[in-house]
């Protein structure tokens, strides 16, 4: 599958710093404190995409220099291919119309906010363009459950990794 342009870049770049960390000004501490969603944007989604899904998630997990799993943050899918992005802190009410939220390692849908028990991780922010709509009855599908469903339906993908480490 070939890249999506600029996927993602502009919702994130205000909060990357030139080396990809994420930029730990108050704000962000703050977002990650109070369990809010980044600002998200993107742009180059492929003409024939029906929908779009996204994954976020931190492969450090629980400490960087001996990572044990993968733990995800966000699962969204079925986001319409028209969409441009989501709002910092999006309520699941304003999800883009047909937006279904997968589960997160908290066991919960929705957004679960960066909270590194220890040094600095890296958070993988993951945009697929997808060649139909995925069944609505994977419900609150977890990771894998959405990427098997995805598995043949990725016409572009955009990754874009930031890291953050706990201020104390």
């Amino acid at each position: 599958a070939q890249s999506v342009r600029k996927a993602l870049l502009s919702g994130l770049a205000g909060l990357l710093l030139d080396e990809g960390r994420l930029n730990l000004d108050a704000t962000l501490e703050e977002m990650a404190i109070d369990d809010v969603s980044p600002p998200l944007a993107w742009t180059g989604i492929p003409a024939g995409a029906k929908a779009l899904a996204l994954v976020v998630d931190d492969p450090d997990a629980p400490d960087p220099a001996h990572p044990k799993t993968t733990w995800v943050h966000w699962v969204l899918y079925n986001l319409p291919a028209s969409s441009t992005g989501l709002a910092e802190g999006v309520a699941p009410s304003a999800l883009p119309g047909g937006t279904c939220q997968g589960t997160n390692d908290w066991r919960r849908t929705g957004w679960g906010g960066p909270c590194p028990p220890i040094g600095r991780h890296r958070y993988f922010f993951k945009l697929y363009a997808l060649d139909a709509a995925l069944p609505a009855s994977l419900g609150a599908a977890t990771k894998s459950a959405l990427e098997k469903a995805m598995h043949g339906r990725v016409l572009a993908s955009a990754t874009l990794v930031g890291t953050y480490q706990k201020q104390r």
